[in-house]
């Protein structure tokens, strides 16, 4: 399948400082990716070379092989920035019909897709409100409505549930997980839990370098993961016992009362079933049983 995005050997350097070393990726139609890094990684500048704002100084870009900012990518690209914000005199279907006919819709085709948008964030009955009157949660619905403004087939998304509510985050993140397959996303965000659950590729950025993963393939074929969360303070002597079990390779204690046990499912296929057996035969009353491994934990091999 033809990348929709493909980065190779992009540098970027602001002065004496390098932001961007080398970064080789590619995301194909339907991938939801998540950019990942701390502050100061790279990852703004990252998204600002993709959407043509800035320009790297070696490497090469390109969006369903344009390059980034040509006009063959009008209404295929959008984008929402972290800070994105509303005239506070206009009322946000104003605005949005405007952001509408700059794409070259006329003005009723334009109503009708900011009434469309507005509609995918549950702020249809709002289309009349001025920006200063809404709560800081509803302008961030709206914002993320003018990225949905054309239906593109790319949306980069720049921290697109901060500050929002639990009940609206999650209904941002169903409304990604709806759209993903028809729509691309790359969503850059410090809620790694959320991206957890939206996406399937991941972009890792340190020190302005993409960090790969570490573990072959064929040490993935061959190790399992289960993370076992205790009911009670006893992981010591769980630890003991489940040391025990053939095919075990490691236990490591994650949170308190919580370990990450892995395993090698050719020296033992029922593995996870002799371990509830190991459970129920001492009495050990257990929370939750998950299998793989967590993004965080994939990530930052935490302990």
């Amino acid at each position: 399948m033809k990348p929709i995005i493909q980065c190779t050997n992009v540098t970027k350097g602001f002065g004496s400082k390098t932001v961007l070393q080398q970064l080789n990726f590619e995301l194909t139609q339907g991938d939801t990716a998540a950019l990942i890094g701390p502050n100061g990684a790279g990852k703004t500048t990252l998204f600002s070379i993709i959407c043509g704002y800035l320009r790297q100084d070696s490497g090469s870009v390109s969006l369903f092989g344009h390059k980034p900012g040509s006009s063959a990518l009008f209404g295929q690209v959008a984008a929402l920035p972290q800070d994105a914000r509303f005239d506070p005199a206009f009322s946000i279907g104003e605005q949005l019909d405007f952001y509408g006919r700059l794409q070259g819709l006329s003005s009723k085709a334009a109503r009708q897709e900011t009434l469309r948008v507005l509609t995918l964030v549950d702020l249809a009955e709002q289309v009349q409100q001025k920006a200063a009157a809404l709560s800081h949660g509803m302008c961030k619905r709206a914002a993320i409505a003018q990225a949905f403004i054309g239906s593109p087939q790319l949306i980069l998304l720049d921290e697109p549930t901060a500050g929002l509510d639990p009940v609206n985050a999650l209904h941002i993140r169903q409304l990604i997980n709806r759209l993903s397959g028809d729509v691309s996303f790359m969503i850059s965000s410090h809620n790694i839990f959320e991206l957890e659950q939206l996406c399937n590729k991941v972009l890792y950025l340190e020190h302005g370098k993409l960090q790969a993963d570490t573990t072959s393939e064929n040490e993935q074929q061959l190790q399992q993961y289960l993370t076992l969360q205790l009911e009670d303070d006893n992981t010591e002597v769980v630890t003991a016992a489940i040391g025990q079990l053939p095919g075990l390779l490691s236990i490591r204690p994650m949170q308190k009362k919580e370990l990450q046990l892995c395993y090698d499912p050719q020296q033992n296929a029922n593995f996870d079933l002799e371990l509830l057996q190991c459970l129920a035969a001492n009495g050990w009353r257990y929370r939750n049983l998950t299998k793989g491994q967590t993004l965080e934990q994939k990530l930052f091999n935490t302990a």
